[in-house]
């Protein structure tokens, strides 16, 4: 097995994308969008003239064309960080660079933990060669291919106001024009070892981005909650709740020698999705841990934590209890309530909300808080949704139930709405608009109010339009998660002028650290695989597992798990079996004779209508040739010989012994360790001597 990391990602919006070497099949593990670098792109600018913009456009990349000499100046001028430094362009979407160093066609399978890690899969699908399995949740498919729809939809703004595509490389990948970036953007466009600008790729095709996401949508297998699905006979998949999101999944993967778990970022009492099923995890043979979304932990275990493993004392229930203890739980529910009144006193106030968050759970939590707070306090001001597919989105939240946390599932028994959104439809205290300047939203818009819209880069879609429109009034405010650069996301919108008001906030995307050495210890893998950079945070509690810490594009070969294979033989193929027993040995032997097939991750033989020997076929034959009993045996059947000392045999070798037959006739016997031959000119006498061996050996 071999393990390669090929971005340890940047949390929940851009999870970590592996390749895993299997029995020699290549298993890609997520396909990820890095929509954080989408801040390095201007907006739509308002009230735009598409003709003039074309024009000044056409005349900035004139002078980006210009003579070497202005080229050399350029080279060595910094643009200021402001508005102006921002490319002003159609956006390209940064892939997983490393990922385009490996040959697509040579991967067999792609696994999906989670409806981020489906954006970047048109970009593999419509490639030409690929031809891979594709293996995804139904809840996570069908979150994935909205997600995807409504990025679409978000960017034919951009299409719309630059026009038909450049050919080839836009300008702003010319070598002077990202030399004149700040550093800033630079280390977003290039990566900070300056070699990710291969990672850009243009929004799926033009002009069939529909078509892109279809055929993409068409080429995944979807699986119901832990269904197993059967890769090639050889490798039995299962996708296991994580906790993460809604339909968000991590993989046991088993094969004829082992299991593998791996572990994506994972929530243990999440308060919307189901809960993370870690004991489907357990006793796995290797275990690979790609939780890297909690980007404090790192900077926690350096300033020193106060946190330390669990003593072999410790039982499973002690363990179990710490995993399951909702502490944090607690916290995000905290986090919620604080966000909520903050909503409620900007609103009463007289401004208005922006709540730009991507999270499904967190908005369909924040939805549910924000009415009971807007109730409690009497207050009514409309709430809006606004995306291309929020109709369809809150309306598929509500029928599946096999993926949300077991409170909800209760509810849904009791006769209730999985979640409240569908009361607040029902109430019209809740409008959804599928466009910003859809003729019904036009209509029923008022403020004050809170609206809940895409995109969280702050670089599309409504919440750009509503940016601008809010930024200059104290009374509003916007609800952002960390994650990006606010000196750059914020650009756009006058930030030395800014009044809005600005709550940053973070919510839990992973294990915290406390719990990290607690799972393991549970879980009890013989192979534990971290990121290198974990070394201090995850070292082996006892010997009864190993560490191997692996490093972004570097592969990690894991040690042959079993020195020999398992063989599965059905009973009626053992039943045709006749055992002899090699009592020297303290061994039993015999022909087998089947079809050897894999099925199911196992090697099996099963039963063949060919007899089980033919005569024709020579026996098999054990043990050492005693030759002063083939001597005996010889002379009792009537045939003379005698060992010839250092004498060389047909083939000009000295390994072998040699025995010489002189009556009844001459004969030849080369005794090797592995094979005995008989050379004779009579062929009744080398019967005979033939007969004689096999009597001394064991044979079946």
């Amino acid at each position: 097995m071999k393990l390669t990391c090929l971005s340890r990602g940047k949390g929940f919006y851009f999870p970590p994308c592996h390749m895993l070497n299997v029995c020699g099949f290549r298993i890609l593990i997520d396909c990820p969008l890095d929509l954080s670098a989408l801040a390095v792109f201007a907006p739509i600018p308002p009230g735009f003239s598409a003709v003039q913009d074309e024009e000044d456009f056409g005349h900035s990349v004139g002078e980006s064309d210009g003579c070497e000499s202005g080229n050399e100046e350029r080279k060595n001028i910094e643009k200021p960080m402001d508005a102006k430094a921002l490319i002003r362009s159609e956006p390209w979407y940064k892939t997983v660079a490393n990922l385009h160093l490996w040959n697509l066609s040579f991967i067999d399978v792609v696994l999906i933990s989670s409806p981020s890690g489906m954006l970047g899969l048109p970009f593999l699908t419509r490639a030409e060669g690929f031809s891979a399995k594709i293996y995804v949740t139904e809840a996570a498919a069908k979150l994935g291919k909205l997600m995807m729809e409504d990025l679409v939809s978000m960017h034919e703004e951009f299409r719309q106001f630059y026009g038909s595509e450049e050919l080839g490389s836009p300008h702003w990948m010319k070598w002077e024009e990202l030399e004149s970036l700040p550093s800033a953007m630079k280390e977003i466009v290039l990566g900070t070892d300056g070699i990710e600008l291969g990672g850009w790729m243009p929004l799926y095709r033009v002009p069939l981005s529909a078509a892109d996401i279809e055929d993409c949508a068409k080429k995944a297998q979807k699986l119901k909650y832990a269904e197993v699905a059967c890769y090639n006979g050889t490798i039995n998949i299962k996708p296991i709740s994580s906790g993460l999101e809604i339909g968000a999944c991590n993989w046991t993967i088993r094969y004829p020698d082992g299991t593998i778990a791996f572990v994506s970022s994972s929530e243990f009492v999440p308060s919307h999705a189901l809960e993370f099923n870690y004991n489907a995890l357990r006793s796995c043979d290797v275990l690979i841990y790609s939780d890297f979304s909690s980007l404090d932990i790192l900077e926690t275990a350096n300033k020193g934590s106060n946190y330390t493993a669990p003593e072999d004392s410790s039982t499973s229930s002690d363990l179990e209890e710490l995993l399951l203890h909702a502490d944090e739980s607690s916290e995000e529910m905290d986090k919620l309530n604080f966000i909520c009144s903050c909503a409620v006193d900007a609103v009463k106030a007289g401004g208005s909300v922006l709540i730009p968050i991507g999270r499904l759970g967190i908005m369909l939590q924040l939805l549910e808080q924000i009415s009971i707070c807007l109730e409690s306090s009497q207050h009514k001001v409309p709430i809006f949704v606004i995306s291309s597919v929020a109709e369809e989105l809150l309306a598929y939240t509500n029928i599946i139930p096999e993926w949300v946390c077991k409170q909800r599932q209760e509810k849904l028994f009791s006769g209730e709405s999985l979640f409240a959104h569908v009361e607040l439809l029902n109430g019209e205290r809740l409008q959804v608009y599928p466009a910003i300047y859809s003729p019904k939203l036009l209509l029923h818009w008022q403020e004050p109010c809170i609206v809940f819209c895409p995109h969280w880069s702050l670089r599309l879609g409504p919440a750009v339009h509503l940016l601008r429109r809010w930024h200059g009034d104290e009374k509003s405010l916007l609800i952002w998660e960390e994650g990006m650069d606010s000196d750059i996301a914020l650009l756009p919108f006058e930030p030395k002028v800014m009044k809005m008001k600005v709550l940053r906030c973070s919510f839990l995307s992973g294990i915290v650290l406390k719990k990290v050495q607690p799972l393991i210890h549970i879980l009890q893998p013989k192979f534990l695989l971290p990121e290198d950079f974990r070394q201090q945070i995850i070292s082996p509690v006892s010997d009864s597992y190993s560490v191997l810490h692996y490093s972004v594009n570097e592969t990690l070969k894991l040690p042959t798990l079993k020195e020999g294979s398992e063989l599965e033989i059905t009973a009626d193929v053992i039943s045709r079996l006749h055992w002899k027993n090699l009592q020297e040995q303290n061994l039993s032997i015999t022909r087998l004779k089947g079809n050897l097939v894999m099925c199911d991750a196992r090697r099996r033989i099963l039963y063949s209508d060919e007899l089980p020997c033919s005569n024709s076929e020579p026996p098999l034959l054990s043990g050492a040739l005693d030759l002063q009993k083939l001597l005996t045996r010889l002379s009792e059947m009537g045939i003379g010989g005698s060992l010839q000392e250092g004498s060389v045999t047909t083939d000009g070798l000295s390994d072998a012994r040699v025995l010489r037959i002189d009556a009844p006739s001459e004969a030849l016997l080369e005794i090797r360790s592995t094979s005995t031959i008989i050379s004779a000119a009579n062929e009744e006498l080398a019967f005979h001597i033939r007969d004689a061996v096999n009597s001394i050996l064991d044979g079946t």
